[in-house]
């Protein structure tokens, strides 16, 4: 059997800053939930209690926020929404019950992806401004109880929208054979790009 000529998807910067990105939704996810709800408290351990919890939480939360911001300003233009990927939308139940036959052709990020880039970009966003206002001790004095209580709500919901994203995320990627190859070596096969990502491998082949 010929091997299957190898197209490079991502970078390796690229790839070093995703997992860099997954390693810090990883833990301040875990640091997290250790305050979301007493019968999750148990995941301060693995920071060395409550008081080391509450201290990096914040912290390794910005750091994600940082690695995502970079991702964010080199993609945002290809995962803007446009009537293909509408149209792909509209045929996704089909693709869902295993009917391809109908699907619009996808660039480098079908309409799924980019739907989840945008959940995960307006949630960190929310994360990290509701964060501030409540982090203790540096930024609590500039705003009222009330306020801060509104916004431990919006944190807690807008971190449960980035954990859905994220289940999202990782199940389309081992749902696509081949996808996770992308993130691991950084290159997909022709096949796969031909497949997943027709107008992107047509591009890819013209340059």
């Amino acid at each position: 059997m010929a091997k299957q000529r190898l197209i490079v998807r991502y970078k390796d910067g690229d790839r070093m800053n995703h997992w860099f990105i997954a390693i810090m939704f990883f833990l301040a996810g875990l640091s997290g939930l250790a305050f979301f709800h007493p019968s999750m408290y148990f995941f301060s351990y693995l920071f060395g209690g409550g008081q080391w919890t509450r201290i990096l939480h914040p912290f390794m939360g910005v750091l994600m926020v940082v690695g995502f911001a970079i991702l964010f300003f080199k993609l945002w233009r290809e995962n803007i929404i446009n009537a293909r990927d509408r149209e792909w939308l509209k045929k996704s139940g089909d693709m869902m019950r295993g009917d391809k036959s109908g699907m619009p052709p996808a660039g480098k990020y079908n309409a799924g992806q980019k739907l989840v880039f945008w959940a995960m970009a307006v949630s960190l966003l929310v994360l990290v401004v509701t964060g501030f206002m409540f982090w203790r001790p540096w930024f609590t004095p500039f705003f009222s109880i009330p306020v801060m209580r509104i916004a431990v709500l919006l944190h807690s919901v807008a971190a449960v929208v980035l954990i859905l994203s994220v289940i999202m995320h990782v199940y389309a990627a081992i749902w696509v054979k081949g996808t996770i190859r992308a993130m691991t070596r950084g290159t997909v096969t022709e096949n796969w790009a031909r497949m997943n990502h027709p107008l992107w491998h047509e591009e890819v082949k013209n340059r």
